[in-house]
This record gives C-alpha cells, sequence and structure tokens, in this order.
C-alpha cells in the first residue's frame, strides 16, 4: 500500500541525493493553451528526469544483503540511468537491460555511471531482466510496480503542493503508471479538490484500455509510439487501482499532436524536454483537454533526455 506518510518519509531520504526542480510560470504558453500555464521540470533534474527519485528511494531502503548482491533493472531509459547513477552513489554494481529502439543518449547516460547495458526486444525486457536476476542472484529493481519507487515519484507531488499552494490541475504522462500513481496519492491525501489527469499516447493507451475494461490488460507487441519513455504495454499490478482511484481523468494524444507538444515548449516556450513531456501539451493542443483561463495547471515535464538526432522526427509536423 502507498501512503501519504510513505511519500513524505521518501522526501527526507532523497533530499540528499536529488534536486528539487523548478516549478515554472511560462506566461507565453497562457493563451494558446487556455489557462495559466506552469511546468515541474524534472528535465532539469539530475540524470534529466523524475526516475532518479523512484530509484534512489528504493536502493537506499534495501537491505546491504541485497545492495551487495548488485541491482538489475529494466528500463526504457530514464529509469535505467536513474538506477545507474543510485547504484554508484551507493558503490554497488547495476546491470540495464535495454530495448534496442532507446534513443543513443539515454544509452550514453546509463553507460556513463558505469553500468552494464544488455539489450532487449522492447516487449521482451523486463522478462530478460527478470530471468538474469534469477541466473545470478542480482536484486531486482522495478521500473514502477513497487511502493519504495512510487513513494519516490510521489514526491513531486509534495513540491508542487509546496510551490503552488493554489494549483487547480496537474497533468501528467503515464507510462507503467509510477509516476501518476505517487503524485496523485500525495496530491489527494493533502488537497482531493486537485485535479490530476493522465496523458498516454493513442497507440499505446494501455491505461485507457484497461479502466474500461476494469481489468489489466496487455497490448500486443507492436504497439510503439514516438514518446519513447511510454512504451510500457501492460499496467503495474501495484499501480492500477491507485490510478483507479485517485486519477481524475486520462486522455490519449496522437503521435502528430505529441511531437507538435514537444515543438511548442521548445519554441513557444523555451523549454528544451524529451518527447514523452511534449504529450502533455499535445493532449490539449489536440482539444482532450480544455481547461478555464484563470485555472492555474501544472504540465509535468518527466525529462529532458533527446539527443539532436530526435529531432529528425519532427519534420513531417512543422
Amino acid at each position: 500500500m502507498l501512503t501519504i506518510e510513505m511519500i513524505r518519509q521518501a522526501k527526507n531520504r532523497i533530499a540528499p541525493y536529488i534536486y528539487e526542480t523548478p516549478l515554472l510560470a511560462i506566461p507565453a504558453l497562457d493563451d494558446q493553451l487556455g489557462c495559466k500555464v506552469y511546468v515541474k521540470c524534472e528535465n532539469m533534474q539530475k540524470t534529466n528526469a523524475f526516475k532518479l527519485r523512484g530509484a534512489m528511494n528504493k536502493l537506499l531502503t534495501l537491505s546491504k544483503e541485497d545492495l551487495d548482491k548488485g541491482v538489475i533493472t529494466a528500463s526504457s531509459g530514464n529509469h535505467g540511468k536513474a538506477t545507474a547513477f543510485a547504484a554508484k552513489s551507493m558503490g554497488v554494481k547495476a546491470t540495464v537491460v535495454v530495448p534496442n529502439t532507446i534513443p543513443k543518449i539515454k544509452v550514453d547516460g546509463i553507460l556513463s555511471y558505469g553500468a552494464e547495458v544488455i539489450y532487449a526486444v522492447p516487449s521482451e525486457r523486463i522478462a530478460l531482466a527478470e530471468g538474469i536476476r534469477d541466473e545470478k542472484g542480482l536484486t531486482f529493481v522495478p521500473p514502477y510496480d513497487d511502493y519504495h519507487v512510487m513513494a519516490g515519484q510521489g514526491t513531486i507531488g509534495l513540491e508542487i503542493m509546496e510551490e503552488l499552494a493554489d494549483v487547480d490541475v496537474v497533468v501528467v504522462p503515464i507510462g507503467g503508471g509510477g509516476l501518476i500513481s505517487g503524485i496523485s496519492t500525495a496530491i489527494k491525501e493533502v488537497n482531493p479538490n486537485i485535479r490530476v489527469i493522465g496523458v498516454e499516447p493513442t497507440n499505446v493507451s494501455r491505461y485507457t484500455q484497461s479502466i474500461k475494461a476494469g481489468k489489466r490488460l496487455t497490448l500486443a507487441p507492436e504497439s510503439t509510439t514516438v514518446a519513447d519513455g511510454t512504451g510500457t504495454l501492460c499496467p503495474g499490478e501495484k499501480n492500477f487501482p491507485i490510478i483507479q482511484k485517485n486519477v481524475d481523468q486520462i486522455i490519449t494524444v496522437d503521435e502528430e499532436y505529441i511531437l507538435k507538444g514537444t515543438n511548442l515548449l521548445l519554441n513557444a516556450g523555451k523549454i528544451l524536454a524529451e518527447i514523452t513531456s511534449g504529450m502533455v501539451i499535445g493532449g490539449v493542443l489536440q482539444g482532450k483537454l480544455k481547461f478555464k483561463p484563470d485555472e492555474k495547471v501544472v504540465f509535468l515535464l518527466s525529462g529532458g533526455n533527446i539527443g539532436m538526432e530526435q529531432f529528425e522526427k519532427f519534420k513531417d509536423v512543422l
């Protein structure tokens, strides 16, 4: 079970290792998005993504015996980089299983902290990591389906409410569900009137489909998206009921608008964030989200690990 107390404990535990990232007003986007626009800049976090919070909290709660075994994880990139950083900080060996479609900038980041990288077919990376864990006796660090990981991510929710006490809405990208599980728990237990909205790609709409069905569904392996941080095909077992309970709305965004959102953030907002982060802006551009002009809306920018080669993807939407 995930509680506000676990999130508060995580905040104290990880404080020496992370940045409390800026919450910025972006008035240049107010008219285009129809609200008072704020961004929570996890793209400026150490390791350039929110994932450091959860990975750090998880490793700090492991026993010495489990740490001494070495850790392994599966990741689309940012969680792997975070786990590698956390492991290096604690003098632990890390192995990261990544999809063979991963952007180069994310691999370089993982390697920079001394972790071993193993490539896998995207839909098989968790199974491969668990197999290596069993074979070598390593400790698995889940990317999202874990209460300590979620508690770490939930510290963002506490920071948002400290920095903008009268926030009306928080818009969060969804992959496996660890980020929005933590943030929504923190927010709803402090102020249930704040709306929490999740955004996922239309092409990988695992939460939209699962919530409609009333149970966790697994999408086909060929389900892919330009928002490479959100490629998880099935909701987390522990995440799903939390999201059912705490998240007010989940919308899907088409590929074109994910890119348009990233582009608007960069060119009009002057904020460089990875494509997964642009998805939260794309939801408004596609007309899936509408706000009142005086509502204070925080768009969660989940990461900033974007390389120049990825800008090739934008040529068809600009």
